[in-house]
């Protein structure tokens, strides 16, 4: 009797130990008698005991490996340090468990020997304004070369770039120089644009004090022009009305008289008055001293 419990319990065992749960983005791969079998997915699974086992636990995630960095050469002989991070994802767990022996270290080695090629054939400034482009090259590379191994890489990325110290000294140099020229033409252009805005200020003035000018002088003369107006008006209405009140040769010769006094407007102006009417003259000057008196 204890034989046939021990029996069960062995039996038991060896059931329990030959169940299998796969989890979520994890695939396992089994061999029967050293060869594959099937590769498992997620849920409950029972191997065989003694004949089944599971060759290789592999996780579907996507994984990151942060690779140290890299000496690298340019095309111009110049070594710098470059290391590099590989987005990737096991996208056939039968191909990466038998389609290279450590596929990390292998893929880690193919990412060193892709990095130095890429670089080989651009300069030094070629690869410090080019990484989109060195990514895209090594990604694709990678990626086909991978894809024997059941792994896909989704993004390849340069994380540092470090050039000799005497190289990085010329650069912060060349670019402290540049900072200086950029500014040096600001400045320039700042100061061409303020010369600009002044000569335009000072030509705009110009203009309106030129016409300011002309306004004023064309007022001044519509002025005088209706002053004459005004004048000419007024002596037209007083010679009306003294053809209205049919005034005598004496009143008319004296009007001329008045006539040209406003001629002179009291200035230094010579007048030659007709012999007829200077006895009218010096009767005029005796009534004027006379109402003086």
């Amino acid at each position: 009797m204890p034989f046939i419990i021990g029996v069960v319990v062995l039996f038991a065992i060896i059931i329990i130990a030959n169940i299998a749960v796969v989890q979520q983005s994890h695939a396992y791969v089994i061999e029967r008698l050293g060869a594959f079998q099937a590769v498992w997915g997620v849920g409950l699974h029972f191997k065989i005991p003694f004949i089944d086992r599971i060759s290789r636990r592999v996780s579907l995630k996507e994984q990151v490996h942060d690779y140290p960095p890299q000496p690298v050469i340019t095309k111009d002989n110049v070594t710098m340090q470059i290391d590099t991070v590989v987005y990737f994802q096991i996208t056939d767990p039968k191909l990466y468990a038998y389609g290279v022996e450590h596929p990390m270290a292998a893929m880690e080695t193919l990412t060193a020997t892709t990095l130095r090629n890429i670089i080989g054939d651009l300069e030094l400034d070629q690869t410090l304004t080019s990484r989109d482009i060195i990514n895209t090259k090594m990604r694709s590379i990678l990626d086909e070369a991978t894809d024997p191994w059941g792994i896909k890489v989704n993004r390849v990325e340069l994380k540092n770039i470090l050039p000799p110290a005497d190289i990085q000294s010329s650069m912060e140099k060349q670019m402290k120089a540049e900072r200086d020229r950029r500014q040096a033409i600001l400045q320039a252009e700042g100061q061409k644009k303020s010369a600009i805005l002044i000569a335009e200020g000072e030509k705009e003035s110009a203009i309106l004090r030129a016409d300011a000018e002309k306004q004023a002088a064309i007022l001044k003369a519509e002025g005088e022009a209706q002053a004459i107006l005004a004048v000419q008006k007024a002596l037209a209405d007083s010679m009306a009305m003294l053809n209205e009140q049919s005034p005598n040769d004496q009143v008319i010769k004296l009007k001329a008289i008045q006539a040209m006094e406003k001629v002179a407007d009291g200035k230094a102006t010579k007048i030659i008055i007709p012999s007829e009417m200077q006895g009218l003259v010096g009767l005029a000057n005796g009534l004027v001293e006379g109402t003086k008196e």
